[in-house]
């Protein structure tokens, strides 16, 4: 087992990487509150070493979420650029307009949906699926929707997932995503498409933006990625070849942090069950 390297902040790193692709959800912010640590620690990374690009997935476009990063008192000058799964899954819908696609999700996230001519249906006349999340991820759990799946998988309608995360935590609360309606839909027979974490096209985008910050061609061996969920964060920078900053106390913090902090044995231990690698881990993001 091949245990992260423990930093004690993020200017331990500030010679060794030109670029940070940090994620939100975890890292800078709990749904609820900001981490003021950890907004300062990339505000001065963008100030001391290079860009900082949010790779969030969020299932609306990033210009739609940065009011919610406003309202959370994370402060503008900790990126420089902002990509989101919507961002990335406009792409695969604008591919299917008109549709009529049939659209799970929160009203919040009309915003995926602006300017595609899309159509909207039920599972009964639909041409395809698309998911951002449960209507009401307050209230309710992928099961709720088996039922509904049973009629798009007999109609072998493809779904895409504008947010593949399982859950993310707000507040002290678990809460369900995009993803664990995926997983289900997957797990029942069903065709997923997404472009979010861990997924290709999300990075593909994020590191355009950066090149572009940065003025000039980039090198991916000096580009860090910092995430708090394994299976998108930490699988998708393994899967690009991008190096790893773990933050423990996100959405895996109860098997991650002891009494005396962070766990460095129970990170090991979680990464490789996964059959993932960081090479860097810390608690918390901090300067």
């Amino acid at each position: 087992m091949t245990q992260p390297n423990l930093i004690s902040g993020l200017s331990d790193l500030v010679d060794r990487y030109d670029v940070i692709l940090s994620d939100v959800w975890g890292v800078i912010h709990n749904g609820r509150e900001s981490f003021p640590g950890a907004c300062s620690a990339l505000a001065q990374w963008g100030q001391a070493s290079g860009p900082v690009v949010l790779i969030s997935n969020a299932p609306r476009p990033a210009h739609a979420v940065m009011p919610q990063l406003d309202d959370l008192r994370v402060p503008r000058p900790t990126w420089q650029d902002f990509v989101t799964s919507g961002d990335a899954t406009r792409v695969l819908l604008g591919q299917r307009a008109p549709g009529p696609a049939w659209a799970i999700g929160p009203d919040r996230d009309v915003s995926l949906y602006e300017g595609l001519d899309l159509t909207f249906a039920g599972p009964e006349d639909s041409a395809f699926i698309s998911v951002t999340g449960p209507y009401d991820d307050e209230v309710d759990s992928p099961e709720d929707y088996r039922d509904r799946f049973k009629i798009a998988l007999a109609r072998d309608l493809p779904m895409i997932c504008a947010n593949p995360d399982i859950v993310v935590q707000r507040g002290d609360k678990l809460i369900y995503c995009g993803g664990a309606l995926a997983q289900l839909f997957e797990q029942m027979g069903g065709r997923v498409l997404m472009a979010g974490k861990p997924h290709a096209p999300i990075y593909d985008l994020s590191l355009s933006k950066a090149e572009y910050h940065l003025g000039r061609k980039l090198d991916r061996s000096r580009v860090l990625c910092i995430g708090d969920g394994i299976a998108t964060d930490v699988r998708g920078a393994n899967q690009q070849g991008l190096d790893v900053l773990f933050i423990a106390s996100g959405i895996h913090g109860a098997e991650t942090i002891g009494p005396k902090g962070l766990d460095a044995p129970a990170v090991g231990k979680l990464l490789e069950t996964a059959g993932a690698h960081a090479r860097y881990a810390m608690a918390d993001l901090v300067w």
